[in-house]
């Protein structure tokens, strides 16, 4: 798969995951390996990252997903699209029997002012490789969806996960096989309506 048909081809997939198919711990460590090669602030390299297979924990990381899932749609989400909330309720529903689940954490905690500079030093690093990880999943055959449904509790899920309380988590990313590979590229909008040229509002060109 050239790069370009990767960055272009890599979906949030919840539908679309095979339950039933084990993912082999060696295609999580390399996916891990070529995450750790992502930009870091000042190379800090504060990140971590929990593997989850074990099915109690998935039980109850699960339960509380669904519980805090389910209620996101219901009071925030209702005007969204109805095949976008389709997919958002099946995860809901079967988040437990996700083979593999990875939550990325950040060692510390975010800074209590919500400074912009400080808040982009503090979670910079970790979405991006955050990302790197799911490119990396794509190419290997696999899917996965950026999710933080567990977030809305997250003391409850540092407790299930026996997080030290200087540890941060930033997403719940579950890993699977895909039922399907002929991902496409998604909608989007132009360029021409997203991008300006030196001063916001101006035209690329």
């Amino acid at each position: 798969m050239d790069s370009d048909t990767m960055l272009s081809t890599t979906r949030s997939v919840r539908l679309k995951l095979d339950l039933d198919r084990p993912v082999e711990h060696e295609v999580i460590d390399d996916c891990l390996r070529l995450a750790l090669q992502a930009p870091t602030p000042a190379n800090m390299q504060n990140w971590r990252w929990l593997v989850i297979r074990d099915q109690g924990v998935k039980n109850e990381l699960g339960a509380l997903f669904r519980e805090e899932g389910t209620a996101y749609i219901a009071e925030e989400a209702a005007g969204a699209p109805e095949h976008a909330l389709r997919s958002g309720r099946h995860l809901i529903d079967v988040i437990e029997r996700v083979p593999v689940l990875v939550v990325p954490c950040l060692l510390g905690r975010p800074p209590a002012d919500n400074n912009p500079f400080d808040l982009s030093v503090f979670y910079g690093g970790i979405f991006q490789a955050t990302w790197s990880f799911q490119l990396a999943l794509r190419s290997r055959g696999l899917g996965s969806t950026f999710t933080t449904y567990h977030l809305r509790r997250a003391a409850e899920a540092a407790k299930i996960l026996r997080l030290p309380d200087d540890v941060t988590q930033t997403s719940l990313i579950p890993v699977a096989y895909t039922t399907v590979t002929d991902f496409k590229p998604a909608p989007r909008l132009p360029v021409s309506e997203v991008a300006y040229a030196d001063h916001w509002g101006t035209p690329l060109r």
